[in-house]
């Protein structure tokens, strides 16, 4: 997009007619953003890199080319992966419109277009209600992050603090070769129970539950500069073909393309 112009700083008085505020930085492996929350609604885009985004019961993972919409008074943590590129663009929580109007965070597929827009929008630092050109701007934002394709990069966590003590272990360690029969005498709860639990509170059998941690694991090699061999090799597959296989029925595509 062609370069434009940035505003000049807002007074307390014009804060009223601000649209979008921009924040823009580049993090190194490992750091972490602890747990807050924000007032207005945040939709964070990973340029390079990868981040683990944590709120509430589930936890997301964003792979470079895709952005995680993070509505207001949600409380959030971020962790990244590789040497990570953040854009991110805050909303007023007053401000309508289907593509702001979701009570939870979801992780959108950002589009060739999406992400001109994201960076154009960065450029300008803040989008002012009373310029037409920003509304005009605005409008075509907020649509494009409405139509954006919803990625299935999403990880429940159950509810049950015994099911959840074992998701956490898993999760601090996805590659451990421990049984759920192991686990289950850690955190003492039948394996029936966990099974049971982890179905019931997070959609997913166990297995299934622990296959997508290992996938989502994955993301984050891939992220780093490991190869797509090393990435199936580390994450506990015996064979690459076994690893793409898994990683395209869970994500729908391959794990090069990532």
């Amino acid at each position: 997009m062609s370069q434009t112009r940035q505003h000049p700083p807002l007074t307390i008085e014009q804060e009223q007619f601000l649209a979008v505020r921009c924040f823009a930085a580049g993090c190194s492996s490992g750091y972490v953003i602890e747990t807050h929350k924000h007032s207005w609604h945040q939709l964070v885009y990973a340029c390079a890199g990868a981040m683990t985004v944590y709120g509430g019961r589930s936890s997301w993972m964003i792979p470079p080319g895709k952005a995680v919409f993070i509505p207001a008074g949600c409380s959030h943590s971020i962790r990244m992966w590789g040497n990570v590129a953040v854009r991110s663009l805050y909303f007023p929580a007053s401000l309508k419109s289907e593509g702001l109007a979701f009570e939870e965070c979801r992780v959108l597929s950002v589009t060739p277009l999406l992400r001109e827009l994201i960076l154009r929008v960065v450029e300008s630092r803040v989008l002012d209600l009373r310029i037409s050109r920003d509304q005009s701007l605005l409008n075509v934002l907020l649509d494009e992050m409405n139509i954006a394709p919803v990625a299935p990069l999403m990880l429940p966590l159950p509810e049950d603090d015994r099911a959840l003590a074992v998701a956490r272990h898993i999760l601090a360690c996805p590659t451990a070769e421990e049984t759920l029969d192991d686990l289950s005498r850690r955190y003492g709860a039948g394996r029936r129970t966990l099974e049971r639990l982890f179905s019931r509170q997070t959609g997913l059998s166990f297995g299934l539950w622990r296959q997508k941690v290992r996938l989502l694991d994955s993301i984050r090699l891939l992220a780093e500069g490991k190869s797509v061999t090393e990435a199936a090799l580390d994450t506990g597959y015996a064979s690459v073909s076994a690893f793409i296989a898994a990683f395209r029925n869970t994500f729908g595509c391959t794990p090069a393309r990532y």
